[in-house]
């Protein structure tokens, strides 16, 4: 069960990221198309932000910030900190998700921590940004026309170190392996 919930985490990302479903945020913008997007500046967007960390991780997590106010088309930064408050290194990875989930397919992340370990020493705090924009085609699609509050809300579990990551169907070399060996 530990294995199956560990593992979750790059399937969930690789699923959630690729279509934009659960409230993910999709991944993948080129920077010529951010610095081409024109803000829909007739369309506020209130931005809350939620932390929380699994019970078998001893971190303190919070957002820097409670809310923030965007519109479409417009890029925005906040950040979160995280404090590791015991006496002994602990590795940690996130996931996330965007409420409500529909908003999720315009919700942009150019950069964030997300799916990644991160190792706090003992007593060590850090800042970590995230960086994101609305697609501009929110404000043109008729399911977001009541949606004027995002929440972005960040889990962080404790991750184990030099424990590989089994995904099924692939073998220690990337490729695919046969079914009898699954």
């Amino acid at each position: 069960m530990l294995g199956a919930s560990y593992a979750a985490v790059p399937l969930y990302r690789l699923y959630c990221q690729t279509t934009g479903l659960g409230g993910s945020a999709v991944a993948g913008h080129a920077s010529d198309q951010i610095e081409n997007m024109v803000p829909v500046k007739d369309r506020i967007i209130k931005i809350t932000f939620n932390a929380d960390v699994h019970a078998s991780l001893q971190w303190n997590f919070r957002p820097q910030q409670t809310e923030i106010y965007v519109v479409p088309g417009e890029t925005a930064l906040a950040f979160y900190k995280a404090k590791n408050p015991t006496d002994k290194p602990v590795i940690g990875i996130s996931t996330y998700n965007v409420v409500p989930f529909e908003a999720g397919q315009y919700f942009n992340k150019i950069q964030c921590f997300c799916f990644e370990e991160q190792r706090l020493n003992p007593q060590e705090e850090v800042d970590m940004p995230v960086f994101f924009y609305i697609d501009p085609e929110f404000a043109e699609d008729p399911r977001m026309v009541n949606v004027d509050l995002i929440t972005l809300s960040y889990t962080f579990f404790e991750a184990k170190e030099g424990h590989k990551l089994a995904v099924p169907g692939y073998n220690s070399n990337h490729q695919l392996s046969p079914a009898s060996n699954l």
